[in-house]
């Protein structure tokens, strides 16, 4: 119960930081994104925000034996850059240019504009189903690739 309750500390904080930076705004993060267009850099302060928290915090928290709650870490237990990694990270920029959306901010979004983010996250999850399909790692393997 209390990983639970750490859990959804945690997500609801995320997801008021996502509201109040605007990260859940599509149009706000599209206008981001456009480079040669409208340009709005000011999504840039947010980012360099959470950089400035997160790197001395996770620097921190690889020197600790064990997490606070749980038995183990789980990180990446490859670095390696491949195929695989490159083609996800090319999925994932193609569909945050096209809908403004990715998977966090999409569910703070389902507090201010559900229709939209209903539909984005409903292909996510179709997209999910779609990745078991045959020919593809299974979930033991991949479970394997994120365990130490």
């Amino acid at each position: 119960m209390k990983t639970h309750a750490i859990a959804l500390a945690a997500g609801v904080l995320f997801g008021f930081g996502l509201a109040l930076s605007h990260m859940a705004d599509p149009n706000k993060v599209l206008a981001f994104l456009d480079i040669l267009g409208g340009w709005d850099p000011s999504l840039t302060l947010v980012i360099g925000g959470a950089l400035a928290v997160f790197m001395p915090g996770f620097a921190w928290l690889r020197r600790r034996p064990r997490p606070w709650i749980g038995d183990t870490f789980h990180l990446p237990a490859r670095g390696a850059i491949d195929r695989r990694l490159l083609g996800g990270a090319a999925l994932f920029g193609l569909g945050w240019g096209l809908a403004g959306y990715c998977p966090g901010p999409a569910l703070a979004a389902l507090t201010f504009n559900p229709r939209e983010a209903v539909i984005f996250l409903l292909a996510m999850i179709a997209g999910g189903l779609l990745s078991r399909l045959p020919g593809l790692p299974s979930r033991q393997r991949r479970r394997r690739m994120y365990h130490r």
